[in-house]
């Protein structure tokens, strides 16, 4: 992966650096995970020549940055989520990119239109989650199981259980799967 010199890179650097990841030299070479820290989507992609894969951490992530970041073919992750776990999923994630979120989710995201039953049509704001919460969540929609996410954040299977319960309650979801796309839709993940 290529750490753009920007605002923040140098914490992204020693967060890639505990990971493990590697840095390559300033260009990179083909398939060159490209990491880009700035204070918001538009900022991270203004005057973007880069072409590949592109993973972007930033301040703020609302509803306009993950559209303008799913049209660029990048990978968002918010400035608060950065871990070393989260920083090595999104750059796995941006490596080897596929359909993971299902079409009417996806077409919902575009269009920015609310659905009956969201807490944002009904006048609620969008749920908040602690940040073990958001972890989880985040993890769950990488597609990892619950061991995997107790190994990943150093916790026991049990407490991933439990915040997963946890979760599913705050965002009213019905499995896993709902919850993952009720997050995608509030601009959880």
């Amino acid at each position: 992966m290529r750490i753009t010199p920007s605002h923040g890179a140098d914490r992204v650097r020693g967060v890639a650096r505990r990971a493990g990841l590697a840095c390559a030299p300033e260009h990179g070479g083909p398939g060159t995970v490209t990491v880009v820290a700035a204070a918001d989507v538009a900022r991270a992609l203004r005057g973007r020549p880069d072409t590949g894969p592109l993973v972007l951490v930033c301040d703020t992530v609302g509803r306009t940055d993950l559209r303008l970041a799913l049209r660029a073919g990048a990978v968002v992750l918010r400035t608060a989520d950065l871990t070393e776990e989260s920083l090595a999923a999104a750059v796995r994630r941006a490596a080897h990119p596929h359909p993971s979120i299902p079409y009417p989710e996806l077409s919902h995201l575009l269009t920015g239109g609310a659905r009956p039953g969201d807490p944002a049509a009904d006048g609620g704001g969008r749920p908040a989650l602690t940040a073990r919460q958001a972890s989880v969540l985040s993890l769950m929609a990488e597609g990892y199981g619950n061991a995997d996410i107790a190994l990943l954040l150093g916790c026991s299977e049990h407490t991933v259980k439990n915040v997963i319960y946890e979760i599913m309650a705050r965002l009213q979801a019905r499995n896993r799967a709902h919850a993952v796309a009720h997050a995608v839709r509030h601009g959880l993940v």
